[in-house]
């Protein structure tokens, strides 16, 4: 394929399903981990949704989604492709990861649901044209029981009971068995399938693959348009042949799925041929109930037939709607010690009866090529290979966790409209009766595809950022979706997650929209401001809806509800005691940050219609009465004539302790601070912007509005808004909710060790509470938090979640973005000591470059080939080569050690974790060292001397953008050429050459040309102790 206006082949891929001609994402890595124990599949009268439970789920059909292991599907999940092992030890054919269930049963986590697999997401595009996937399986039987009964035995202070603390893979007793997929060069309907198992053990050990393909059953509740199709078949093409399925299905056509022989263990063995194997997707009655079956032949046919040897299971006439090639690996006791074993197969519509297998192999090789040809293009500079492969596998998780989410409320609800099976009496007063809009059947991004296999939707916006590094357009739909009606309730509030759709999380997306916009903008030189405006015009029902729900007094300050810290209070606030008023500094905190940026994203579209000037102009208003709300909570007796309300002692800051905290009303007139030091009183900082004079020349109406402001309501502003009239580095104004000594205050704590720094980040609440825990009596009742840095000591909101210490990615992300907003007006005047004590003083992009520095540290193998997520006692992963290259992405980290908590796969928002590296991955350094010049991975002769990896394609292949001294690699806050003002900096160019390289001379030429422009960039950068930051470098990050 020739290239065009400099494209890698993938991003020509992405082009092409963009413009509708070709469609190379309707297959993908689609299938959950996990689809038993959701409420989507919940059907009880009391909504235990985890009486569906692992075993139960081997048998049951699901209504909604399929899972199963390396699933690859269409994007509307009608034909799934799955994997299945069997070690010949086990109870159970493994066709699905085992995990405990949440709840409180037996068999529950000691922390909530909890995966207890090995397997780790190595590769993945966006297009998905290439995917790779690694499951450890053990050799001898798999411990189910042990993982059972020890975790039953462990409770809420007790750390969880892992696959790796059993003898599962004690002496490397366990089969490597990766799985990859790769579409043809021109057809993305093409998939090509292979999975290549090796024995780590030291003797021979059987194995059987087997590779399957199945219907969703949509047949079983179908409406009148489904019944009217035939139902879907899968067939044995060739009577005399156990190489082809035949694939009929009336919304794909027909395709047929092409085995190739395996070779032999031995060079003089047979080929190994796969037997096909064939039943339903559909329940086993009879095993889970005790009555007949509806259907002869049932989803645990391959189970029975395989394992128990029971052939009566599976249909001899060979058709069904599940079917399998079975390989089995066993002659002379399995696989040798150390050696591996291969299986081929494709999903064809071509009539193809065979597979060439170098021919095969090759269509890897040149999708593996094109990988890391998209990748390398991502990050062309010189990044430490260590730090390359943990970006590597984050964007790889992140693409994996992509699935098909599938929900009908209406039928959910009510029951399917040919179903025999009611929904149970007193189901219809249950969970999330009142979101009767919801229609999802998309690919939607989900925080983990085992724990969370579904979408959240704070969440989804922090994945939004890394995905607007690799595809935009998948990071717009996500918004894009999540404002629509069928996702929006018509009062503006946006579904939650399925647990909860009405619980309120904080107001991220229109924050995210507005990233994702200046990404595109400089990593791919795409203004769309088509998706801006509508995202926009829905953000501006949800802001009503916030204001109307969360405020209903119209004083400013915001109550009640969940907001996404689960347990960071004394109680949980969205059930708070009876008869007390809670008043939220955090919340408060988000509505203001809300309305700057909605204030920034009106100005961004008041460029073309000046419309949107006068929106900015409310937005801003909106702003400063709530600044001076939390700052300034009265009643009405307070205030003035002109309105403006006088400061009283009731205000969310604490001049005592310098720190923002909640504030409850209760037994009549009491009021009192809970004086816990928590994110809660960070979150009011991320309410920053500044204002540049170049940007209020252009809006003469919005600068008009201000000075009015400034002149009328003198008051107001100068309690609050200060720099308001007081001009910073570059000329800039700043908007925040606290002044230079409010912030400098808040700051020592932030950055004190013995309080929220940690040596992986910045925790959830500070470590202060370890010794100073705070207890609060109300009503009769005690309610009390201290700090806890690992996992939480109670089942509150699942007891799978932890705020009350831990590290988490997102809020993190927000504070170090927060810090270099304050840094672009303050500029070098304000220093701060980090650590405390230490004797360090730094400017606040500084300190932000040392808060992203600690937390990719999370990930970086430290001298003994240990990763501080690991935890301790955890040896396998820094010993056994074929451990200590994998990275997992956890949903929240230790505050103290970094051990990984939560959710252990791919957690999507820890992916963030990819942008810091692009941030300030060159002058990274090794953990356990200081920050000084000698201390980074690369001295100055090898940033001097680095050449981008050696390619046939032209490394100057995208757009790129100046680089700071700070991150080299991307605009932490992207701002644009008007924001940026005058200033300029040397860098990489913006603007690629638009030649088409048809000849190696020009691609010669052009990747000298683009490391040229790296080199120059780099002659600029030295790795100091205190390098020099100037304004207008850190304002390139806007």
């Amino acid at each position: 394929m020739p290239l065009s206006d400099n494209l890698s082949k993938e991003e020509l891929r992405l082009k092409e399903d963009r413009e509708k001609t070709k469609y190379w994402r309707r297959w993908g890595t689609y299938v959950s981990q996990r689809s038993w124990g959701l409420p989507r599949e919940d059907y009880t009268s009391d909504g235990d949704a985890w009486q569906f439970d692992f075993e139960t789920s081997r048998s049951r059909v699901y209504r909604w989604t399929e899972d199963g292991i390396g699933g690859i599907s269409d994007n509307h999940q009608n034909i799934c492709m799955t994997l299945a092992f069997w070690n010949e030890n086990d109870d159970i054919l493994k066709e699905k990861l085992f995990g405990l269930p949440g709840g409180a049963s037996a068999k529950s986590g000691n922390h909530g649901e909890d995966v207890k697999e090995m397997y780790y997401y190595l590769d993945n595009t966006p297009t998905h044209s290439y995917a790779k996937f690694l499951y450890k399986y053990p050799i001898s039987k798999f411990p189910y029981e042990q993982l059972y009964e020890e975790n039953s035995k462990r409770g809420k202070l007790d750390q969880e009971f892992e696959i790796t603390d059993t003898d599962a893979f004690k002496d490397n007793n366990y089969f490597d068995i990766f799985f990859e997929m790769a579409k043809d060069e021109d057809d993305p309907e093409e998939l090509n399938f292979r999975i290549t198992a090796y024995n780590r053990s030291q003797a021979p050990a059987p194995l059987h693959l087997i590779p399957q393909i199945l219907f969703r059953n949509t047949w079983s509740w179908a409406d009148n348009d489904e019944k009217s199709h035939a139902k879907p078949k899968l067939s044995k093409e060739y009577e005399d042949s156990n190489y082809s399925i035949k694939v009929d299905h009336h919304k794909l056509g027909d395709r047929r799925v092409v085995f190739a022989p395996a070779p032999g263990l031995t060079d003089s063995s047979n080929d190994v041929e796969p037997k096909l194997l064939f039943c339903d997707n559909e329940t086993n009655f009879k095993r889970l109930y005790n009555v007949e079956n509806k259907t002869e032949y049932t989803k645990d046919g391959f189970h029975d037939y395989i394992v128990e040897e029971d052939e009566t299971k599976c249909n001899p006439e060979n058709f069904g709607t599940k079917a399998c090639g079975w390989f089995v690996f066993d002659e002379n006791g399995g696989v040798p010690a150390g050696d591996y074993v291969t299986v081929r197969y494709k999903l064809t519509k071509k009539p193809e009866i065979e597979i060439d297998e170098e021919e095969f192999d090759q269509v890897f090789d040149n999708r593996i090529a094109d990988a890391d040809e998209f990748y390398w293009n991502v990050s062309p500079l010189p990044i430490p290979q260590e730090l390359r492969n943990v970006q590597r596998q984050a964007f790889s998780g992140l693409l994996w966790s992509k699935q098909f989410y599938h929900f009908i409320h209406d039928y959910w609800y009510k029951g399917d409209p040919n179903s025999d099976l009611p929904p149970q009496v007193g189901r219809a007063d249950g969970r999330n009766k009142e979101w009767k809009n919801l229609y999802n059947e998309d690919i939607l991004s989900m925080p983990d595809d085992f724990e969370y296999p579904f979408y959240c939707s704070w969440d989804t916006a922090f994945h939004t950022i890394p995905f607007a590094m690799i595809d935009c357009d998948f990071a717009k739909k996500q918004l894009d979706l999540l404002t629509r009606e069928w996702y929006m309730s018509p009062q503006g509030q946006i579904p939650a997650y399925e647990w909860n759709f009405s619980d309120t999380n904080p107001p991220v997306q229109a924050w995210a929209a507005f990233r994702i916009y200046k990404i595109e903008k400089r990593m791919y030189g795409v203004q769309d401001r088509s998706f801006l405006e509508r995202v926009f015009q829905k953000f501006l029902i949800n802001f009503t809806w916030w204001v109307n729900r969360k405020d209903p007094d119209g004083n400013g300050i915001f109550e009640g509800g969940f907001l996404g810290l689960d347990n960071i209070s004394l109680f949980n606030r969205s059930e708070p005691p009876a008869n007390v008023e809670l008043f939220q500094s955090d919340s408060s905190g988000w509505i203001a940050w809300y309305a700057l940026v909605m204030m920034n994203i009106a100005l961004e579209l008041a460029k073309e219609n000046p419309v949107y000037e006068d929106v900015a102009s409310k937005f801003f208003e909106h702003y400063l009465l709530i600044a001076d709300a939390m700052t300034y909570l009265t009643t009405n007796d307070h205030c003035d004539p002109d309105g403006i309300q006088d400061p009283t002692p009731e205000s969310l800051w604490d001049e005592e302790d310098q720190f923002f905290y909640d504030k409850i009303h209760w037994g009549g007139n009491k009021t009192t601070s809970m004086k816990v030091r928590s994110l809660v009183g960070l979150i009011p900082l991320f309410a920053t912007s500044t204002l540049e004079p170049e940007l209020l020349n252009r809006f003469p109406n919005f600068k008009k509005r201000l000075n009015w402001l400034v002149e009328n309501k003198k008051e107001l502003v100068d309690r609050n808004l200060s720099s308001m009239q007081i001009k910073g580095s570059g000329d800039r104004l700043l908007l925040a909710l606290v002044n230079k000594d409010r912030l400098t205050a808040i700051l020592q704590k932030l950055f004190d060790e013995g309080e929220f720094l940690s040596d992986y980040g910045i925790r959830s609440l500070s470590k202060y509470h370890e010794t100073h825990p705070v207890s609060m009596d109300i009503n009769g009742q005690t309610f009390s938090v201290k700090y806890l840095p690992g996992e939480s000591d109670s089942g509150m909101f699942g007891g799978n979640s932890n705020w009350r210490g831990p590290i988490w990615f997102p809020t993190n992300f927000l504070l170090i973005e927060s810090l270099l907003r304050f840094y672009l007006y303050y500029g070098s005047d304000l220093k701060i000591e980090v650590p405390k004590g230490s004797g360090d003083y730094l400017n606040l992009a500084q300190a932000a470059e040392e808060v992203q520095q600690r937390l990719i540290h999370l990930f970086i193998p430290n001298e003994e080939g240990k990763r501080a997520y690991h935890g301790e006692g955890q040896e396998i992963f820094a010993t056994d080569p074929h451990f200590k290259d994998l990275v997992n992405f956890y949903e929240y980290f230790d505050g103290d050690t970094g051990r990984g908590l939560g959710a252990k796969w791919q957690c999507g928002w820890t992916s963030l974790v990819a942008r810091f590296i692009q941030d300030v991955g060159v002058s990274t350094r090794p953990p356990n060292t200081p920050r000084r010049r000698k201390s980074a991975y690369l001295d100055d002769d090898e940033i001097k001397n680095y050449t981008p990896r050696p390619s046939p394609f032209p490394l100057l292949s995208r757009r790129k953008s100046g680089k700071s001294l700070l991150n080299l690699a991307a605009h932490k806050l992207e701002l644009d050429d008007n924001e940026m003002g005058e200033t300029k900096m040397p860098g990489l160019s913006r603007r690629g050459s638009t030649k088409t390289v048809d000849s190696d001379a020009g691609g010669h030429e052009m990747n000298e040309n683009f490391l040229n422009q790296v080199r120059s960039a780099m002659s600029n950068y030295k790795v100091g102790q205190e390098p020099e930051v100037h304004d207008d470098e850190l304002e390139t990050r806007h």
